[in-house]
This record gives C-alpha cells, structure tokens and sequence, in this order.
C-alpha cells in the first residue's frame, strides 16, 4: 500500500559459503575422519539457521493450505507466535538508528516498509515508523496477520464488523472496537483473524517504531484480497433503524465508511531488506 516506491539494490554475502568453510580435519582413522566430518556438518547448520530462516520455515508449514479466509490451527498459530516473540531488532537489522525512523519538521513523515518475502502463501516485511508516523485505518480481508512490534511505543486501534448490522448505506458498517490502546516493545505477537482480533486496525507511533508484520495469505487484487482504507465516525453520527445500543458501550462502537482512495497523506516507500538471507 502507498506510493512512491524505490528500492535500492544492495550487495549481500551468503552466509552458507562462510559456514561451509572447515578446516581440514587430520586423522590416522577413516572413521574418526568420518566422525569428524559430521560433527562439523550439524555445527555448520546450525550455524546458518537465522531466526528470520526459521521464521521463514514456520510460516511454510503455518501457510501451507495458502486459501483465502483459512486460519490456521491452534497449535500453528501458538508455532508461529512463539518464533515472532523471541525475535529481536538485530535478528532482522533494523535500529532506531536508520535513517527511516527519523522524523520531519513539517507534515506526516513517510513510512517504509522492507520486504522480506512474498510468496501466494504468505509475505513477510518489516514497517518503519518515525515518530508521528501513521498507518490509516485499513482491513486485511480474509486474512491472518501476525505482528511483532521490534521496538518503540505504538498506538493500536482495531475494530471488528458487527454481524448482520443494519447499514447507513452500502459503503459504511458498524464496527466494534477491539482495542485501543498503546504498546511498547518488547511486547507479545499481537495476531488478527479474519473475522475477530481487530481485522481493521490503525498504527500510530509514539516514538520510532518497526513492526515486522507475517500476512497470511498477503493482499492480491486478482484474488480478491484488496486492501481498503476507512474513515472512523462516533457511533452517534449515524441514526439507523434496527440498531441500539446501550449508552455506556456507545463509545465501544463506531461507523467505518470506506475510502475512495487511499489517504492523501500516506507515503510508503519500498526498500531492499538487508538482513541474513532466505534460503527457500
């Protein structure tokens, strides 16, 4: 999502070429030759085994079904939030030092967001806030998202749809808040599903923010997985037959009118992930 798209090609080495560096091993035994060997091999695996590689693993087990609208089962949701909880800024290299994070003077700054991998399964990236910096309102239609936030202090307000509502019109629906509520890292893996855990969400950074974020499946227009942005209204601006609440929950629930187009004021730009390589 956003415009103004630039990546940069950067030079990257592959770690399996260091790992797979030994020294020559001298024996006057074949089998302890033999032995040897292999105990370097199991060193030099694990090794290479990065924790973005073994999240990338993960989620080809957790995504493997690859369909719109299927979440996964209980123990892969648990198998996938459990390798993003351990991951830290420097398994990804991102820091609050880069030149993404830094604020402007004037106007909202623009986000950037780093690719990881995409695939019809599933996409990981890594968005990076400056301070002020805003993700709008938006949806993840049929989609199970996880989201790390690596560091800094984020605001996150998600809704979900009330089900069967009666409409104001055909472009705005009554949605419940699901959390509203600030963040800051090192904090769990927040997760949404397609029709419960805040599915519309908005970020708003507190301070500079990275948020390494698994879509599952990604966004694709020819699918029909189109990402739609939203203006939120009070619940009180839309009077609708068929449609009460109590007045202490009022502030629990809001109108979303979608977009025509996408916010005037996002900006995100696409840069190269510089981070251990994917082996696929």
């Amino acid at each position: 999502m956003g415009a103004g798209t630039v990546v940069r090609d950067r030079v990257r080495k592959d770690l399996s070429e260091i790992s797979n560096k030994t020294n020559p091993i001298v024996s006057s035994s074949p089998e302890i030759r033999s032995n040897s060997r292999k105990k370097i091999q199991r060193r030099s695996k694990k090794a290479v085994i990065s924790p973005v590689q073994k999240l990338f693993e993960t989620c080809k087990k957790v995504f493997a079904n690859g369909k719109s609208g299927v979440v996964p089962s209980q123990e892969h949701i648990n198998m996938l939030r459990a390798v993003l909880d351990e991951i830290k800024p420097e398994d990804v290299d991102v820091s609050h030092k880069m030149p993404y994070f830094r604020s402007k003077s004037i106007g909202r700054p623009p986000v950037t967001y780093l690719h990881i991998y995409k695939c019809h399964s599933f996409s990981m990236g890594i968005f990076c806030l400056p301070p002020t910096g805003v993700i709008p309102l938006h949806n993840h239609p049929e989609m199970t998202v996880f989201s790390k936030l690596l560091f800094g202090t984020m605001h996150i307000k998600s809704y979900d749809w009330v089900a069967d509502s009666p409409q104001p019109s055909s472009d705005t629906r009554l949605a419940k808040v699901k959390v509203d509520s600030d963040f800051t890292a090192p904090c769990d893996t927040s997760i949404l599903y397609p029709a419960d855990g805040g599915n519309m969400h908005c970020f708003t950074a507190k301070t500079a923010c990275a948020v390494l974020d698994v879509l599952g499946p990604p966004y694709s227009d020819p699918a029909g997985r189109h990402c739609t942005y939203y203006f939120d209204h009070p619940f009180s601006s839309f009077s609708v037959d068929g449609v009460e609440v109590r007045e202490e929950e009022k502030e629990e629930y809001e109108w979303l009118k979608e977009r025509e187009e996408e916010p005037e004021d996002l900006t995100v730009t696409a840069m190269m992930y510089s981070g251990p390589i994917i082996k696929e």
